[in-house]
């Protein structure tokens, strides 16, 4: 509607000035050799009717191309006018009433050369012209409807393809920021875990000498300055519309840096053994890397805030084509966690999610006096 209302004026000016010029030309043609007799007046007057009944097509090309039709049956004057409304039926309306429309112009025209007839061709043979010209237009508006069509068609498509890619890149976006979002939260559970052991040293051994107090409030203080940066890091993945590039603004541990979150855990006053059984451990595939890092340290994790001063053994072994099996275990305290240690078992929720998802299983329960966390994973040859 709003495009009808731009172009509109515009195209209606044109077909007037085609129709103008046409019909000058016809009626030049008509009367240039031959005197001005009576039907002179009649012509002029069909073709001044049928230029100013032109710029209707625009808006009832059917009304308007009878109108136009029934002029062309009285004076030749009225054939071109009435062919540019056969046209334009022909591209804007459906193929029946485009071809009612060219017939009803074949018989005006039979009309007009019954009764008019031209100089110097034989009925019949002008009538077959009539014809053939009437069923040029027809097909040539046929084919503009179908061009139109088509066009339209693409251009459809390519709004759909474009709102399906916006909507798939949106998509993407926010899965990746959640898995970088998981992936901040068990690094700021691991560190804030760390934090909470050393704090409880401080507040039950305030007899330790000022050497061990002062490095176990240097690490508070480091602690928490490192969870606060991973904290804006995580709030700001929450918050932006576009997460950051790559997968954080630090590289992603793996298997080579179990040892050293281990001795994390052994610096904060945990007992940790560690046995790796890991043939190149270098060539694990990066998201089994990745996702063993974080078993172990969910492990270790989970091991401060419900088994505070309990040991914890770890087992890492597998290989290329034997897979990658994990086991963390921890003895159970008697008595039940304090309770600033609870938890809603979200991080174990997220970790079995994380471990299916490439491909393997994690159990954990409780059997025997102690908590056990078990992941296998596939590790291709």
């Amino acid at each position: 509607m709003n495009r009808d209302r731009r172009t509109g004026p515009a195209e209606a000016a044109v077909l007037a000035a085609a129709a103008g010029v046409l019909t000058a030309a016809t009626l030049l043609g008509v009367w240039s050799d031959r005197p001005p007799g009576p039907l002179l007046a009649l012509d002029i007057a069909a073709g001044v009717l049928g230029v100013l009944l032109t710029p209707v097509l625009r808006w009832r090309p059917v009304t308007a191309t009878v109108l136009l039709t029934v002029l062309a049956a009285v004076s030749p004057a009225g054939t071109p006018p009435s062919t540019i409304g056969a046209l334009q039926v022909a591209r804007r309306r459906a193929f029946p009433v485009a071809a009612a429309v060219s017939a009803g112009g074949v018989a005006a025209h039979a009309v007009q050369g019954a009764w008019r007839p031209g100089g110097g061709l034989w009925y019949g043979w002008w009538l077959v012209l009539i014809t053939l010209g009437y069923g040029a237009l027809l097909g040539w508006g046929a084919w503009a409807q179908a061009r139109t069509a088509l066009i339209r068609s693409l251009h459809d498509r390519a709004r759909r393809a474009e709102a399906e890619q916006g909507r798939r890149v949106a998509e993407a976006r926010m899965l990746e920021r959640r898995r970088i979002a998981r992936e901040m939260h068990d690094v700021l559970a691991h560190r804030l875990s760390l934090l909470a052991t050393f704090a409880g040293a401080l507040e039950y051994r305030p007899d330790s000498p000022p050497e061990q107090l002062s490095r176990a409030a240097g690490v508070v203080r480091d602690g928490v300055h490192q969870a606060l940066d991973e904290l804006r890091e995580v709030i700001s993945l929450l918050r932006d519309d576009d997460p950051p590039d790559g997968d954080g603004s630090r590289p992603q541990p793996v298997l080579a840096d179990v040892p050293r979150l281990v001795q994390e855990s052994r610096d904060a006053g945990v007992v940790v053994s560690l046995r790796e059984a890991v043939r190149e451990p270098a060539e694990a595939p990066p998201a089994v890397a990745r996702t063993a890092y974080r078993v172990i340290q969910e492990g270790l994790t989970n091991a401060r805030r419900h088994a505070a001063g309990q040991p914890v053994r770890i087992a890492v072994r597998g290989g290329p084509g034997a897979g990658l099996e994990i086991d963390v275990r921890n003895a159970l305290p008697p008595e039940r966690p304090a309770p600033g240690a609870v938890s809603g078992g979200a991080g174990l929720v997220g970790l079995t999610e994380r471990v299916r998802l490439t491909g393997g299983h994690l159990d954990h329960q409780a059997v025997a006096g102690e908590f056990r966390l078990h992941a296998s994973m596939p590790w291709p040859a």
